[in-house]
């Protein structure tokens, strides 16, 4: 498919003096070039295809960058980088140096405030609305959030902080709420379109303040009014409580339809105070396969859009992601623990909490959206004798710290957090990278931490730490690991121990001999690394308590200590080690290797590592260059 509109949009002014119908064609085309980008990329599909015309809408109506269009958690913000000049990088998606695949502030003018992690753009709107207004500018400032971020607490945090006025003003902010998941009743189409039209407009606006102000001398006849009208508007809308919220509230509408879209987005824009439009979309809208399967084509690879999404045959068997590994171990372990819940927020196909869910229902618990609800509702049902535990990316466990310092660590309470994702993430970039969990978990008394080196040391951990009666954390990475087989049954590993799995064969020199200490799955580069220099490696597998005897008996024996993790090495495992040096009084050379004091961008894992000098290669070279500093 050719694309001349398209090929002539650079910035949204450009689709401005478009006509309705020229709009229309330009909806067709975009969706259009996006499928075709994505497949050839791999990224975020579903929900892209799905706000074509929500996105050509209100750049159409608002005049942005002017106007500030924030999109809660920005995946399906594709459509809008490639009408705001960065069409030509979509080659480039999510790649090492390429563009990102969520908004970001030094990426484009047009990308107002920098998300990935859900439910902060009515926050960061409301801040923009009151910053415009203490300037004394006039513009708008608009939150485009989905309804599964809307289930977390901090949306209703700004929602509430909204309805306020300040300093006797209200915020010209718009919430447009992009629904693409529940069932709307009635369905929307023409005379929904008419009323949403007629109750965003001036008229309507007017004459119900007029009525309010007539009718407020008789406080009887004002209440009985309210009442008349929420039950008029319940009859053609659905109830709602942002009005309780003081939004002005405006739908269901259809998010395909320009027709609709842009006439209510027009009158919307002209009002005072905050405004809230209810549009209803879909996901994978336009493309059929995506249509039936959204979940399947929400991030996918790349694929041939003419065949869809095909699974490729196994020749052999393919290795079990540490993911995968967990969802097993948590069947079994309910299977033999009736106390046994599992909790998620809103990240069941992500965690590997599928089968789970189909086994176990009565035992499976979405929160949505509330990281921090899922960290106290573990706590809650811990205090009942039952047994928690908290399938969530180590990005997101951010989100809950209070509650994990708070009502989780502070009561001893004994709850399993399984930290999936911890470390580098490859193309979601800085907001999704793992990389901090090991230094604010250690500091938490009461916390344990374990770090397994493979599949097999996963499963073990996972059991170790349920078997504790205070919480403990289990970190480990996306993907696949080294392909060790894992075992069926549930024995723990051995509580708080390390172990040596290469000791070198003593032909280095005095002052040349070193002892890897690795954490985590970067034991397997460590014993590279460990076999080119003769270096003993010691798999730790606890962060804390960590193996005090095991370090203090490598650091009698060799002449430098080396600690690796994928973390952050401030704070994190080597951090550690140096601690236990120092209290047991032993000054010993220390080379702590681990993820730079900086952001790590989005690329492909292997070489991010590489960048970092965590590969076998990076490893071995570090060391190089420490003992040649010191000879």
């Amino acid at each position: 498919m050719t694309h001349p509109l398209l090929s002539r949009i650079e910035q949204p002014a450009d689709i401005r003096h478009l006509s309705r119908t020229e709009l229309k064609q330009l909806a067709t085309e975009l969706r259009d070039h996006l499928l075709h980008s994505v497949s050839r990329t791999g990224g975020h599909l579903s929900s892209n295809l799905g706000t074509v015309e929500l996105t050509i809408a209100l750049h159409h109506v608002f005049n942005t960058p002017h106007d500030r269009l924030v999109w809660d958690v920005g995946h399906q913000t594709y459509p809008h980088k490639i009408l705001t000049g960065r069409r030509d990088r979509m080659p480039t998606l999510r790649q090492f140096g390429g563009m990102s695949g969520f908004p970001r502030r030094d990426e484009s003018e047009y990308d107002t405030f920098g998300t990935a992690h859900s439910s902060t753009s009515i926050s960061a709107a409301l801040g923009m609305a009151q910053g415009a207004q203490i300037r004394g500018e006039s513009r708008r400032a608009v939150a485009i959030i989905g309804d599964g971020a809307m289930t977390a607490g901090m949306a209703f945090e700004a929602l509430n902080n909204a309805g306020v006025p300040h300093a006797g003003k209200m915020p010209n902010v718009l919430v447009v709420l992009n629904d693409n998941d529940m069932s709307i009743s009635p369905p929307v189409g023409a005379l929904n379109r008419y009323l949403a039209r007629l109750m965003s407009g001036r008229f309507y606006t007017a004459a119900r303040e007029s009525a309010k102000q007539v009718l407020r001398n008789a406080p009887p006849l004002f209440e009985l009014a309210k009442k008349l009208e929420e039950h008029a508007k319940g009859l053609v809308v659905p109830a709602t409580i942002f009005e309780e919220f003081g939004f002005n509230y405006v739908g269901p509408i259809d998010g395909h339809d320009l027709d609709s879209l842009i006439p209510t987005l027009e009158n919307l824009r002209d009002l005072e105070g905050p405004q809230f439009l209810h549009v209803v979309t879909k996901k994978g809208y336009g493309y059929k396969l995506a249509e039936a399967d959204p979940i399947a084509y929400h991030g996918p690879g790349k694929f041939d859009p003419a065949v869809g999404l095909v699974k490729a045959p196994a020749t052999t068997p393919p290795k079990p992601t540490f993911t995968q590994v967990f969802g097993q171990w948590l069947c079994d372990m309910a299977a033999a623990d009736p106390r046994l819940v599992g909790i998620t927020p809103a990240m069941r196909e992500g965690s590997g909490m599928v089968e789970f869910h189909q086994k176990y229902p009565g035992r499976y618990f979405d929160v949505g959206i509330a990281e921090q609800h899922a960290v106290t509702f573990a706590a809650g049902l811990a205090c009942e004798g039952l047994k928690p535990v908290v399938a969530i990316y180590s990005t997101f466990l951010q989100r809950g710290y209070d509650q994990l310092v708070h009502d989780v660590a502070i009561q001893n309470l004994p709850v399993v957090f399984a930290l999936d994702r911890a470390g580098i993430v490859g193309a979601d970039g800085a907001t999704h990278m793992g990389a901090f969990d090991i230094a604010f978990v250690r500091c938490i008394p009461n916390m344990s931490l374990l770090t397994p080196a493979d599949e097999a040391e996963c499963r073990q951990a996972l059991s170790a730490a349920y078997a504790q009666n205070h919480p403990v954390a289990v970190r480990y990475p996306r993907g696949a690991g080294a392909g060790v087989p894992v075992p069926t049954d549930l024995s723990p590993m051995a509580w708080g121990r390390g172990e040596v799995r290469r000791q070198a064969a003593g032909t280095q020199p005095a002052g040349q001999r070193v002892a890897i200490l690795a954490f985590g799955t970067l034991l397997h580069p460590a014993l590279q690394a460990g076999q080119a220099l003769d270096a003993t490696v010691a798999n730790m597998r606890f962060v804390k308590p960590l193996d005090v005897d095991l370090v203090k008996q490598l650091s009698a024996e060799h002449d430098l200590i080396v600690t690796v993790e994928e973390g952050c090495v401030m704070g994190g495992a080597g951090s550690a080690v140096a601690e236990a040096l120092a209290a047991a009084g032993i000054v010993k050379p220390l080379l702590m290797l681990g993820l730079p004091d900086q952001f790590i961008e989005h690329g492909e894992p292997a070489k991010l590592l590489s960048l970092c000098g965590l590969d076998a290669a990076g490893i071995e070279q570090a060391i190089r260059s420490r003992l040649a500093a010191t000879a």
